[in-house]
């Protein structure tokens, strides 16, 4: 690992979470999408590899620009996803940028943490969890102003469900029963 990608570890996320202003509950849903993250993560198949602290970071700092793109109408996904980058966490970075839509999804391929992160965001609505088809239609309430973005947000629902089957396979026990056990630990 060179030295312009590190990890961040907790305390740095931490660290960089109030160095860039994140909104309260900005941090309480990047929290809860981390939580969903370990579900899955922990509960992997042994075949299945995973770098649990990449994960982690890119969990909590998904959303790393999300408060001063209620500004500035960036796109919080690729200005994070630089951010990091620039601050030398490069694959945390990529994980980051791939947090709304993924480039290149293949079904085929071995499960990767950019998909984990993307479909634990798409699981968590504020800081609840909640099913994907709740948080589709949240998606589309908050941000489907015009057709083209509600189509794109329908299109990115049928990757979602294909992720959803990929992480599925690739797990131990069954998805939604993780899911529900850390709500029962983070109430």
């Amino acid at each position: 690992m060179s030295s312009t990608d590190k990890i961040p570890s907790l305390e740095e996320c931490d660290e960089l979470m109030a160095k860039y202003c994140m909104l309260p509950n900005i941090i309480a849903h990047s929290r809860q999408v981390m939580r969903v993250s370990l579900a899955i993560t922990d509960n992997l198949k042994d075949e299945v590899s995973m770098n649990r602290d990449l994960v982690i970071a890119a969990a909590l700092l998904h959303d790393i620009t999300k408060t001063r793109s209620l500004k500035t109408k960036e796109h919080h996904d690729q200005s994070g996803g630089e951010l990091l980058r620039e601050l030398g966490f490069a694959r945390v970075g990529e994980i980051v940028k791939q947090h709304i839509i993924l480039i290149d999804f293949d079904l085929q391929k071995k499960l990767e943490e950019r998909e984990i992160v993307n479909y634990a965001d798409k699981r968590v609505m504020h800081d609840r969890i909640v099913s994907l088809a709740q948080r589709v239609e949240d998606l589309l309430q908050r941000y489907g102003t015009t057709e083209e973005i509600r189509n794109r947000i329908r299109l990115n629902e049928i990757i979602i469900c294909a992720i959803e089957k990929k992480i599925a396979d690739s797990m131990t026990v069954d998805l939604d029963s993780a899911i529900q056990r850390i709500q029962t630990l983070f109430p």
